[in-house]
């Protein structure tokens, strides 16, 4: 259901995405949940699916599946690299 980018997009820009995704961000105090799971507090922007949408379409509207995050803890949970803390691709002569 959710496979292509534009499937995607078309989801993230509907209202009742936008609906849920304010309420689970107050539900999580806009706080990153990851970030309160190691003792710290720390504003969350991101509200992240935990069941992907493109693999489990069926959870990408229920509020039990999102939880709101950190833009950095977002990135980590995607594998994204970024910052000094990521594990940046070296140049491998290997490959070659």
């Amino acid at each position: 259901m959710y496979k292509t980018k534009e499937q995607k997009q078309t989801f993230y820009k509907s209202s009742k995405w936008l609906n849920l995704r304010l309420k689970a961000l107050k539900r999580d105090n806009y706080e990153c949940q990851q970030c309160k799971r190691m003792g710290k507090v720390t504003k969350g922007q991101n509200v992240h699916h935990k069941l992907e949408i493109e693999f489990y379409p069926e959870h990408a509207l229920d509020i039990n599946n999102l939880e709101t995050l950190c833009i950095n803890c977002h990135n980590v949970e995607h594998g994204r690299l970024f910052g000094g803390n990521s594990q940046k691709k070296r140049w491998n002569d290997e490959k070659w």
